[in-house]
């Protein structure tokens, strides 16, 4: 475990020494007014003097297009929309601190996608769609090619003293095929409804996510809001891996997906939350089961399960969050066994000159099986890009893991692993980018377990489409 703990450590000091620097990419307003985030020397308004780069493109009239670099101010009504368009659907804070479901990023997080208004809309579309090969080594490995990733669209619109917001979410995993790709130490949930999966990662539904909120403000910092999906994410974990920062521009799931945000494709989430500048909490209530094998179907059930969670960004570059849930049958093949999980999460984000960033998370969880045992996991994760072209990326992660033998009732066995790898990207046209990149794992698996292993290694290439 030396190693995932030394990698752990040397993430979090890297996240500290960049936080001790300027911040060159966020544009900060005449001293005395104040931000979103309670720092002195911000603006009231919640999306005033942010980088607007995200903004290029915008169709501001539904007409003609305003950029961030245009030399001459816009109409009055266009400054209207983009007054708007920079402000979350779920309060009067900036788009940028929304991560996944209704969880929180750092508000020094770029904008993803491209943006439009149309008439009274709002709208934002995002993709990312991986290549990848994947070669995980030794007597319990494997190979395979497949396609992953996401496309995302979102939409907004005032509506009588609120804001409704949609966000569809779709994957190409599907067409993975069944038994997903291999990738050693993953186990959780079951690929075909039959048997576990276990040394390989599941495929995610077709519909990551179909959601609708509608938000209320309260004073002029504050908010209340609901959210559901059919598919949506409760109010559980940090956002979930494909929209963290430090961890989207890997193509790999984390080992800890299933301690820290494996509800991210719930089939029945309803959420009421409340916003006090900062500061968000919030509670679900969602259907605890996790997807069947029909990767491409709408399913329904009971909302049996609860979570709740609360989260702060003491400032524009930390997003902190706690959470807990209690899951009802989340196995389909172990229908009487419920869960009980805890979880802690700090993440952060740095723009840095010549347009590149760096984020880092650093996160604990904790499962309790009834009937079974507690099991930990714990994750540190970071994304380093120097400029536009390159990202060098890493992981280390370290689970408690009772699955990996495949024997009911096995105890547990705390497993290690380190992934880093970079990426280069070439810019196709404003908002596309085409990359190329690769990444190597190395693993630490005791005792027993680690002789059915062998001495394994594993490694991913992988070509990567961004567009927005």
């Amino acid at each position: 475990m030396k190693a995932t703990l030394l990698a752990a450590a040397a993430l979090a000091a890297l996240a500290t020494a960049a936080h001790a620097q300027d911040m060159p990419g966020m544009a900060m307003p005449p001293a005395g007014q104040q931000t979103p985030t309670g720092d002195p020397q911000g603006p009231t308004d919640p999306h005033a003097g942010h980088d607007m780069s995200g903004m290029e493109g915008m169709d501001m009239s539904g007409h003609t297009t305003a950029t961030a670099t245009d030399d001459a101010a816009p109409p009055a009504h266009d400054m209207a929309a983009m007054d708007h368009a920079m402000t979350s659907a779920l309060g009067p804070f900036p788009m940028t601190r929304d991560g996944s479901g209704t969880a929180w990023q750092p508000d020094a997080s770029p904008h993803m996608g491209g943006m439009g208004m149309h008439g009274d809309w709002m709208t934002m579309s995002h993709a990312l769609i991986n290549v990848v090969y994947s070669d995980q080594g030794g007597p319990r490995g494997g190979d395979k090619a497949f396609l992953a990733g996401m496309v995302m669209a979102m939409a907004q619109r005032p509506l009588g003293a609120g804001t409704v917001g949609l966000r569809a979410m779709l994957s190409p995993d599907p067409f993975m095929g069944a038994k997903g790709y291999p990738l050693l130490l993953a186990a959780g949930e079951s690929a075909d409804g039959k048997t576990p999966i276990i040394d390989r990662q599941h495929p995610h539904d077709l519909f990551m996510e179909l959601s609708a909120s509608y938000s209320l403000p309260v004073g002029e910092r504050g908010s209340v809001f609901i959210y559901g999906g059919l598919p949506g994410e409760p109010a559980f974990g940090p956002p979930s891996f494909m929209h963290r920062l430090s961890a989207m521009d890997s193509p790999e799931a984390p080992i800890s997906h299933h301690w820290l945000d494996s509800t991210h494709i719930t089939f029945g989430v309803l959420t009421a939350g409340y916003v006090q500048g900062d500061w968000k909490v919030e509670a679900s209530r969602f259907r605890g089961r996790e997807p069947d094998e029909k990767r491409y179907d709408i399913e329904t059930g009971a909302l049996d399960s609860t979570a709740a969670r609360i989260s702060w960004n003491p400032g524009p570059n930390w997003s902190v969050q706690a959470s807990w849930a209690d899951i009802k049958s989340p196995e389909a093949l172990e229908p009487d066994h419920d869960e009980a999980r805890v979880s802690t999460s700090l993440a952060y984000v740095k723009r840095l000159d010549g347009g590149g960033q760096l984020a880092a998370t650093l996160a604990v969880a904790r499962k309790d099986k009834s009937p079974g045992p507690v099991l930990w996991g714990y994750l540190a994760e970071a994304a380093w890009a120097p400029n536009e072209a390159w990202t060098l990326f890493g992981r280390a992660e370290q689970v408690d893991a009772d699955e990996l033998s495949g024997v009911h009732g096995a105890p547990a066995v705390t497993v290690a692993k380190l992934s880093v790898g970079a990426i280069h990207d070439w810019t196709i046209r404003p908002g596309v980018k085409l990359g190329i990149g690769g990444l190597v794992s190395a693993f630490d698996i005791p005792g027993a377990l680690g002789t059915s292993y062998g001495e394994p290694s594993a490694g991913m290439v992988f070509v990567r489409l961004k567009v927005g």
